[in-house]
């Protein structure tokens, strides 16, 4: 579609100045020409006067006033058509001054308009990335595991802002190199197979990684010598940022594009937040991990102390078990060794023995009675209905008694120990206060003698002195 152009030659005519013969045409000049003009002609109207028979009344009246406006054409062009002429100059003078203003006043206002749509196309552009940087932020505050926290970053930043490669990088134990994580591109993933890692200084990524400062590498120049990866052959523009942690460094997030100069000082400063962000969730999730990872150790260690204290308590208790039969409890003289029973102890698990159509048989559930994870018990159930079915709820009923039944054990025990406890700390206590009250050092040792004697049940006590020159 052709466009209608302006004529210049017009333009430059319209707002050329004029010249100081266009502005003053010379009124002295004109006013010599019409006054010669006005002498002429009365000249020939004296000769013709003289020559000629006399004219009519009409003509001679026609003649006079002829004469007469040729008389006064000096005075009105001097005191009426000059003045009139020179405003008109001026006029046209302030006219022209007016059009020069009005496009120059366009020229502003279309500049002006021009540079606030440039304004207005980089502030939505910048929101826009910012929104992203949000959206990204929720999207990886949701892992919570690094090995699956890596490979989601990388792949949600190429897909966001359309980079051609994205990687992260984290810093060793001994922080003397840069090691690749995780990263999109298929020449990342090369990379990742072999463990490619980077010297601290060493390029784009290790100079941010030694620095802590961003880094930006175009395709022009001193930079250049970046781009020499077989890996990523189709690289232009290369961003290192910084991923910091309570104001170390703690790795670098890379990012590559294919166009050369693809990154502007707006663009610097929002990767730099979403760095920021990506490094955040980073700590937050190896947190989590280490948490956990606590929690589990402690946990284990608190399943082998009840593990070890119900080992001892089911060693010092007498009885196997207890019975309910018929409305009366019984001991057991020997542990129960059923399939169904050995099966519940060694899986954790509720297990069912089916009817087999007789009396002896019938109908029965194991139900391990757990504590913290730790098997501490069996309930067993028979029923007296060969045809017995047991049902779910069945089921889930017997595990909550379990349940409660491990807890109250636990209690018990608890409580026992307690008591154990206080007993103990009261004998030792009574035996210190005796011991502090003998006052001589014969006395000191008789009376350690006798307390320990009678704490350990009437049990020989010797107490030596040790000569360790008689040793040697």
């Amino acid at each position: 579609m052709m466009k209608n152009t302006p004529d210049h030659g017009s333009l430059d005519a319209q707002s050329r100045p004029l010249t100081d013969d266009q502005k003053n045409i010379s009124p002295n000049r004109v006013l010599l020409i019409v006054v010669f003009s006005i002498f002429i002609a009365e000249l020939a109207i004296m000769t013709a006067f003289l020559i000629l028979p006399p004219l009519p009344p009409l003509i001679e009246s026609i003649s006079d006033a002829v004469i007469l406006i040729l008389l006064v054409s000096p005075i009105v062009y001097r005191f009426a058509i000059i003045p009139l002429h020179r405003q008109m100059v001026k006029t046209s003078e302030a006219v022209h001054q007016v059009n020069i203003m009005n496009k120059m006043l366009e020229q502003r206002i279309a500049d002006r308009t021009t540079e606030l749509e440039k304004a207005n196309q980089q502030t939505a552009r910048h929101a826009a990335q910012l929104q992203t940087v949000v959206q990204l932020s929720t999207a990886i505050a949701q892992f919570q595991d690094l090995n699956e926290l890596f490979p989601a970053v990388t792949r949600l930043i190429s897909e966001r802002f359309g980079f051609y490669h994205v990687g992260i990088f984290l810093l060793d134990s001994e922080k003397k190199a840069a090691v690749l994580q995780a990263a999109n591109s298929e020449g990342g993933q090369r990379m990742l197979a072999r463990g490619h890692r980077l010297e601290l200084g060493t390029g784009v990524v290790g100079y941010t990684a030694q620095t802590g400062q961003p880094r930006i590498a175009l395709d022009v120049g001193a930079d250049a010598v970046f781009f020499n990866n077989p890996d990523l052959p189709q690289t232009r523009s290369e961003a290192a940022l910084p991923l910091k942690s309570r104001g170390e460094v703690i790795g670098v997030l890379d990012v590559q594009s294919t166009e050369a100069g693809a990154f502007s000082e707006e663009d610097l400063q929002v990767l730099i937040t979403l760095a920021n962000q990506v490094a955040i969730a980073i700590e937050n999730t190896r947190l989590l991990e280490e948490t956990r990872a606590a929690l589990n150790q402690m946990q284990e260690v608190y399943n082998e102390f009840t593990h070890t204290e119900w080992y001892r308590t089911i060693a010092r208790t007498e009885q196997a078990g207890f019975r309910y039969n018929a409305g009366r409890i019984e001991i057991l003289e020997n542990e129960l060794r059923t399939p169904e029973v050995v099966s519940a102890a060694v899986k954790g698990q509720a297990t069912l023995r089916p009817a087999e159509g007789s009396s002896e048989k019938r109908p029965a559930v194991a139900v391990p009675v757990k504590l913290r994870g730790e098997v501490i018990g069996i309930l067993h159930i028979e029923s007296s209905d060969p045809s017995q079915k047991w049902q779910e709820d069945d089921i889930r009923l017997l595990e909550a008694v379990a349940e409660r039944a491990a807890f109250a054990m636990e209690n018990a025990r608890l409580f026992q120990d307690a008591r154990r406890r206080a007993a103990k700390e009261q004998v030792i206590s009574e035996a210190s206060a005796k011991i502090g009250s003998a006052l001589n050092f014969e006395n000191i040792l008789q009376t350690t003698a006798e307390e320990l004697g009678r704490i350990l049940g009437g049990a020989e006590v010797l107490i030596q002195f040790q000569n360790k020159e008689a040793d040697k």
